[in-house]
């Protein structure tokens, strides 16, 4: 893979030293003979034996310290500790661990870089002060592609932030050492440091400016069609290393104070305020001097370099809040409606957690590229354009509300993450989980009539988890971190939409008053500090039992994070004759797709907070909390009659599916075809995902959900369309490459078909935007025309085609946002040649980074093999495609039915091209390798994946795309007969009720 090499020769060179070193009695023997001969043979066999011991303890002190010329012996790989600390981190070669000892802990660092914007460089000093906890000779801490030029460390009282030295003195350095493979740099000292004492370690170091989007990265932009540059930070998570030498881990919190000099033309950004600024004589240039930090651990440090400008505004209690972005977006307003909803966040934030915002102000930064879609510096959050920049003339409400989440996510942050730290990466979900759950917490706050929380959380974040959770490939939520590399892969779906929903199952078990009680008194004991999961369910767990509620949180929540996937819940009447019809029989296993093959959990069982109601055409009753903790249990509800049904996981608030015996779910679909309102919005849409899904893991039989939708046509709410449509467009690409594909297409339309038509298309003339009170309204109209377009609607293509020619011939788009991406990529898969060509050019010629977006990605959907093949490799450049952009473009083309073959040669030709660029970019190695894998299913492709991952790896990704593959070449095998079969007698017969 692109970039081992040269890492593993450095290695391989540094261990034949190691192993040379070893044999300390060949040297001690040489020193031996040298002395007898220059005192010629005066000495005595005693002071012979003498010498000869000094010698050995020296020579076996130099494998301690490293070789000549600062050489270190490569640092061999141990296991790690996770969060736990033994006392025995001081052992001999603490660098052959994978953690940093805790012998010294840093209390302040004083970091001073001069940034060479004109050939991308920057050279700096740290002075780092240590505190002594445990007696050492050696300090061991990060670097990473660091240059290391000198290195000196102080003693004494007075080695504060004021002054490089201590009254004690120097501790002299007998080696420093790079350690590669744990990224590691090791000061090995002549004498020991003491306890309770404090030094300060000096090191001046250079480097490059990479363009690698990690650690300090720069990136362009044009202005005035003038390229321009600038420089930014991305730490988190292990990056810090690569821009200052540090103690790069969660745990090891200090204060920093930052200096930046610069050429003045630019602007330079910190977490912290510009103290004080000053220029050079001797060249002009600029220092700028930014106030000390709070304690922070250093992933979130963050500063850049850029001649970009801003708008700001207040809060109310003072903090300054600025968007900084080019020029021409800032006089365009586009960063207006970011920068607006900012303070208002803060003020929500402030009120529900009651904890005051701890830093004086607050930037936003909108750089072109970036690995992420944004990262929460403290006082310094930086966002990909696309994910800040607004332009409402031409942006849709999706796109909209997906930007308005992302900055919900941030700012939440500030308080979950940077005021408050996990101790360590296995519970990393205490800050990502947490802020995924207020994205649409803090949307609500916003925009109430949107009803995120209670709605939109169900699609987007509980059943798009459950379907990487319910894999054997999946992982517990909390999994133990050993080994630097092994970081990355906590960071992933699981992390963030399984927290959040777990999140929300636990905030509505306990209420909201208690839930806020309790994060308060959290927030508050651990504030500038590290905490983990315990000390969340201990404040949790008070907070119920302040108002004698005796729920152990801890006991309850250790089973759904220390365990992976989750539970089918089974719900059924009872047939028993000992028992009476109020009685209801509720079993719970281990969900799995694999169901047929396993390895099902057997031993797997969750405390499971059970919500459940009964209902029949002229009501439903109240619900009842049933907890449920063994394998099987019973339960008494009311008197149920023969067309009663029941109902569980009311709204959706528990992370688990349900099912039921054949005949409740023929009656829930009566009377979802009956009145459908009788249930929640909540409920049909989770109905509707459950059925899907259990189908899909063969716990239902495939005519099931089929017939659950056929009620679709008289469904006014957006939310079930919405779970519908996910649930049909993945069995879409199960079966759009099969003989009898439009037995399946023809049924989704006829139940789209009325409702599209009832609807229509928006207004040309319509500016939407996320203020609107019809957002909801807005967003089905979006999510029938999108069914309609995407299955073979006659008039809806007709229309798509009319949009795209008018725009072509009078070169106006009149076309109205919300609906852009489907009329783009409908037109393109269309109309000719030209009409891609036209695409093409106008993504190049937006400034909208928006548009640019839709229009990128309607160049997948050609059914021309030449031009996805075309767009794939000129995707490959980043002048002519963003970076961040090309994992999207393989994507996109490989859900089109005409590109999964040509993206997935695409994936395998270019897999070290793809793997060099993103290995270390957390989610999108992982995204690229999931996105081009997830729609295969045919025998050859299962083969041709596996021959790819017996070659290639490709870590958890991989394992995981294959278990995808396998599962859909097993579901054609099982299943695609049996719902053909189906399909022909309902489309034979419309007027059987199962379709609308």
């Amino acid at each position: 893979m692109g970039g081992m090499d040269s890492r593993t020769m450095r290695n391989a060179r540094s261990d034949q030293w190691a192993e040379s070193v070893v044999r300390p009695r060949t040297a001690a023997l040489h020193m031996a003979v040298h002395k007898r001969l220059v005192l010629g043979f005066a000495l005595s066999i005693v002071t012979l034996i003498t010498v000869t011991g000094v010698a050995v303890l020296l020579s076996l002190r130099v494998e301690d310290c490293g070789g000549p010329n600062g050489a270190g012996p490569r640092a061999q790989p141990g296991r790690g500790n996770g969060s736990r600390r033994g006392e025995g981190d001081q052992e001999v070669l603490p660098w052959r661990k994978s953690r940093l000892p805790t012998g010294l802990l840093p209390r302040h660092y004083d970091l001073a870089l001069d940034v060479h914007m004109d050939n991308f460089t920057f050279t700096g000093e740290v002075s780092i002060q240590l505190e002594c906890v445990n007696a050492t000779k050696y300090i061991v801490l990060h670097a990473d592609r660091l240059e290391v030029s000198s290195v000196s460390v102080w003693s004494g009282s007075s080695a504060s932030r004021s002054t490089n030295r201590g009254v004690g003195g120097a501790v002299r350095v007998l080696r420093h050492f790079t350690v590669p493979a744990n990224q590691m740099y090791v000061l090995a000292l002549h004498r020991e440091l003491r306890p309770m004492r404090t030094y300060r370690m000096n090191i001046s170091f250079q480097a490059v400016i990479e363009n690698d989007l990690l650690g300090f990265f720069r990136s362009s932009y044009l202005l005035n069609q003038e390229k321009r540059y600038l420089a930014v930070t991305q730490f988190s998570p292990v990056h810090a290393r690569k821009a200052f030498p540090c103690f790069d881990e969660p745990v090891f919190k200090a204060t920093f104070s930052l200096s930046l000099r610069h050429d003045p033309e630019y602007t330079s950004l910190s977490n912290m305020p510009v103290e004080s600024s000053s220029l050079a004589e001797q060249d002009g240039w600029l220092t700028n001097r930014f106030a000390p930090t709070p304690r922070m651990s250093t992933y979130y440090l963050a500063w850049s370099v850029c001649n970009f400008t801003y708008r700001e505004t207040h809060t109310d209690t003072g903090v300054i809040v600025r968007l900084y972005a080019r020029p021409d977006a800032i006089s365009s307003g586009a960063g207006d409606y970011a920068l607006q909803i900012t303070r208002k966040l803060l003020a929500f934030y402030q009120q529900y957690f009651n904890v005051q915002y701890s830093l004086p102000k607050l930037d936003l930064l909108a750089v072109p590229k970036h690995p992420y879609a944004a990262m929460e510096n403290w006082g310094l959050s930086v966002f990909v354009e696309q994910k800040l920049l607004l332009d409402a003339e031409v942006s849709s409400s999706s796109y909209q509300m997906e930007l308005t989440m992302v900055v919900v996510h941030e700012i939440c942050h500030q308080w979950f993450g940077d005021l408050v730290t996990p101790v360590w990466w296995e519970d990393v979900w205490l800050k990502e989980g947490f802020a995924h759950f207020f994205e649409y917490v803090g949307t609500d706050f916003l925009f109430p009539k949107w009803n995120m929380e209670k709605q939109r959380f169900l699609t987007d974040v509980l059943h798009e988890v459950m379907l990487l959770d319910g894999l054997s490939s999946s992982h517990p939520i909390s999994q133990e971190v050993a080994e630097a590399t092994d970081i990355d892969r906590v960071f992933d779906l699981i992390a963030y939409k399984k927290g959040a929903a777990l999140i929300r199952m636990l905030a509505n078990v306990m209420g909201q008053q208690l839930f806020q009680r309790g994060l308060n008194d959290y927030l508050i004991t651990h504030m500038y500090s590290n905490a983990g999961r315990n000390d969340l369910w201990n404040k949790l767990t008070q907070a119920m039992q302040s108002a004698g509620r005796d729920i152990d949180v801890r006991e309850m929540m250790d089973r759904w994070t220390l365990q992976m996937g989750y539970p089918v819940v089974t719900i059924s009447r009872s047939q028993s004759d000992e028992l009476l019809n109020s009685d209801i029989i509720i079993s719970q296993e281990h969900f799995l797709y694999s169901q047929e093959t396993g390895p099902k959990n057997d031993s797997y069982q969750w405390l499971v907070p059970l919500t459940v109601a009964m209902g029949n055409v002229t009501g439903i009753s109240q619900e009842s909390l049933i907890w449920i903790n063994n394998k099987t249990e019973s339960h008494r509800l009311g008197e149920m009659d023969d067309d009663s049904w029941l109902l569980g996981n009311i709204d959706q608030t528990g992370y688990y599916r349900v099912n039921y015996d054949l005949n409740n779910w023929r009656l829930l679909t009566q009377q979802l075809q009956t009145n459908h309102q009788i249930i929640s919005v909540g409920n049909r849409a989770g109905l509707i995902d459950d059925a899907f899904n259990l189908a899909r893991a063969g716990l239902l039989p495939q005519d099931i959900p089929l017939q659950m939708i056929g009620y679709l046509p008289s469904e006014h709410s957006f939310l079930p369309w919405h779970a519908a449509s996910r649930v049909l467009y993945q069995l879409d690409k199960l079966l759009d490459r099969t003989d009898h594909y439009t037995l399946f297409s023809d049924y989704v339309l006829q139940q789209v078909s009325s409702r599209y038509h009832r609807m229509g298309w928006p207004s040309p003339v319509t500016t939407a935007t996320v203020m609107q009170a019809s957002y909801q309204t807005e967003e089905l109209q979006r999510e029938l025309i999108m069914l309609a377009c995407s299955f073979g609607n006659k008039q809806c293509h007709r229309q798509a085609v009319t949009l795209i020619s008018d725009w072509i011939s009078s070169n106006k788009n009149r076309i109205p946002p919300n609906v852009r991406d489907m009329v783009y990529c409908t037109g393109v898969s269309l109309m000719d040649e030209d009409v891609w060509e036209f695409i093409w050019m106008k993504f190049h010629s937006s400034r909208a980074v928006s548009e640019k977006k839709v229009l990128l990605e309607a160049l997948t959907c050609s059914d021309n093999s030449f031009l996805l093949n075309r767009l794939l490799n000129l995707s490959l450049s980043s002048e002519l495609v963003p970076e961040q952009d090309l994992i999207d473009v393989i994507i996109h083309v490989g859900r089109n039915p005409r590109g999964r073959h040509l993206a997935w040669g695409f994936f395998r030709d270019k897999w070290s091209v793809l793997n060099a660029r993103y290995g270390e970019a957390l989610f999108l190695n992982s995204k690229l390798i999931g996105g081009v894998t997830e729609y295969l299913n045919t025998e050859d492709e299962l083969n041709e994946l596996k021959e790819f991952h017996a070659s290639e790896g490709g870590g958890p990704a991989m394992s995981r795309a294959l278990e995808v593959v396998e599962g859909n070449v097993r579901w054609h095998r099982l299943h695609q007969r049996n719902l053909y079969q189906w399909l022909r007698k309902a489309n034979d017969n419309t007027a059987n009720g199962y379709s609308g």
